[in-house]
């Protein structure tokens, strides 16, 4: 199914081919992925759905950059990622949004702070400030820009970390069970704000999830289990 935009689409295109990945050694190896291979085209929306364990949380490191493969390849539109070395990699993560179920605020930081936080060593073409305080508007809470995260209840603090992971101006969103933290009522809250940011601005999104709940957000929905693809339903 085609993703649905309300603006100019700007993901980016996803392919994984043969895709493995362990952990451990001898009787405590663990397979978390198992020959995986996959196509997510630009600004589509996919729930990679599976219980704990299945791997579904190591495919999303794996595209991320932040856990390396043992075979097989990962392409983010143009950049082979599986083929960057280690100071590569660090600029490709900076273009990846990340979103994970630990809220991961830095405690002394007002809000404003942590979402700056990931673009202050960097050069960009952008009002650092300016974006960030839009962000803040687009989630909410621009009025607790202030605040430091310990004044924040859990969903609030999981929208700081949206607009962190859209303050680098991504074209990817990598969201890790993030609404796991929350009530069901906060939860639902929290995706239907990601469904919206991540429509209006053409995003391809990635999320994983054990919650059906979640995956009814997007327009495709991938089935893991043990390290393996079971199922790749469009909606």
């Amino acid at each position: 199914m085609e993703a649905r935009t309300t603006g100019t689409r700007r993901g980016v295109e996803v392919t994984i081919r043969g895709l493995t990945k362990r952990f451990g050694q001898g009787d405590n190896r663990i397979v978390a992925a198992d020959d995986v291979s996959l196509h997510v085209p630009a600004g589509q929306r996919v729930a990679v759905v599976g219980a704990s364990g299945s791997g579904k949380s190591t495919l999303l490191h794996l595209i991320g950059g932040m856990e390396r493969v043992d075979s097989g390849t990962i392409t983010v539109g143009d950049r082979e990622v599986t083929a960057l070395g280690r100071r590569e990699l660090s600029v490709y993560r900076r273009s990846v949004g990340f979103v994970f179920q630990r809220f991961h605020l830095l405690p002394a930081l007002t809000v404003l702070d942590n979402v700056l936080a990931p673009v202050l060593p960097r050069r960009v073409e952008f009002d650092r400030t300016e974006r960030a305080r839009q962000l803040l508007a687009a989630v909410g809470l621009l009025d607790r820009a202030q605040a430091v995260p310990s004044q924040l209840s859990g969903g609030q603090q999981q929208r700081v970390a949206v607009a962190r992971a859209l303050i680098g101006d991504p074209r990817l969103i990598l969201a890790d069970e993030p609404t796991g933290n929350l009530d069901s009522a906060t939860g639902r809250e929290m995706m239907e704000l990601v469904d919206r940011l991540v429509a209006e601005q053409g995003l391809t999104l990635l999320v994983a999830t054990h919650d059906d709940g979640v995956a009814a957000h997007c327009d495709r929905i991938i089935r893991i289990r043990d390290g393996r693809i079971v199922d790749d339903t469009a909606r």
